[in-house]
């Protein structure tokens, strides 16, 4: 991807989590909200070749302590940030959770789904944030990712309903001249029926309205369904990630 495109990818995605406090320090971008969403409290490299100057780092660290908060960084395996690594692994970090940043276009997330698509809603209802605490998600960390993505300054919101029951969610954030996908959420009992689909074909109708072409989300590497479900949509490996922290 060029220079440009990771950049707005970096912004759109701290964007949409929205955190409480966001600093740029040396090219980094300092996501700092106590919640449980790990994008939202974590430094990411705005370019995939910035140096790893120790000042810089630091820096970052200072701003999160100023806030009580653990200093933790989002780090692309970029070859080129090969320092950035080789100093935090001098400070002391390890990394976790491989996770993947899957880009498409709009037309083809639209395509993934032949059924009647989700319903969409400017602004979520408690339907819709009920399925993030229901059987099977941690009702802590779901309570943290509806009201980071309530707080998303553009955003649409899709819910497939059965009656008065909520069954399948999703977001799509609107910034950088991207849609991102977040929050994508199918009751345990009704998994592997399409529900994801019709969502994701849904937020593609919002993005298509607002004039929006492509599109990202995040996946963890070990998600083998959902990765499935986003290979079909179109999407394609853009880079793989790491979280740093202090062992």
């Amino acid at each position: 991807m060029t220079p440009q495109e990771v950049e707005s990818i970096e912004r759109a995605t701290v964007a949409a989590v929205a955190p409480r406090a966001v600093a740029e320090i040396g090219g980094w971008i300092v996501a700092m909200d106590p919640g449980t969403i790990r994008r939202a409290a974590s430094a990411a490299p705005l370019r995939h070749d910035l140096p790893g100057d120790p000042a810089v780092l630091d820096a970052v660290e200072a701003a999160f302590a100023a806030r009580g908060m653990s200093p933790a960084f989002r780090l692309a395996d970029d070859p080129r940030l090969e320092a950035v690594r080789a100093e935090l692994a001098r400070r002391g970090y390890g990394f976790e959770q491989p996770t993947l940043v899957k880009v498409a276009r709009v037309d083809a997330m639209r395509d993934v789904s032949a059924a009647e698509p989700a319903l969409v809603m400017e602004t979520p209802d408690a339907g819709w944030a009920a399925v993030f605490t229901g059987e099977g998600f941690d009702p802590v960390d779901g309570a943290n990712r509806v009201a980071a993505l309530t707080r998303s300054p553009d955003a649409a919101y899709g819910a497939v309903r059965e009656g008065e029951r909520t069954l399948a969610v999703g977001v799509a954030a609107f910034g950088q001249g991207w849609a991102s996908v977040h929050g994508m959420r199918t009751d345990k009992a009704r998994r592997g029926e399409g529900l994801a689909g019709r969502v994701l074909a849904s937020l593609a109708d919002a993005a298509r309205a607002r004039g929006v072409e492509q599109v990202f989300l995040q996946v963890e590497e070990a998600n083998a369904p959902a990765r499935a479900l986003y290979r079909r949509a179109g999407f394609e490996r853009a880079w793989r990630y790491f979280y740093w922290s202090r062992r």
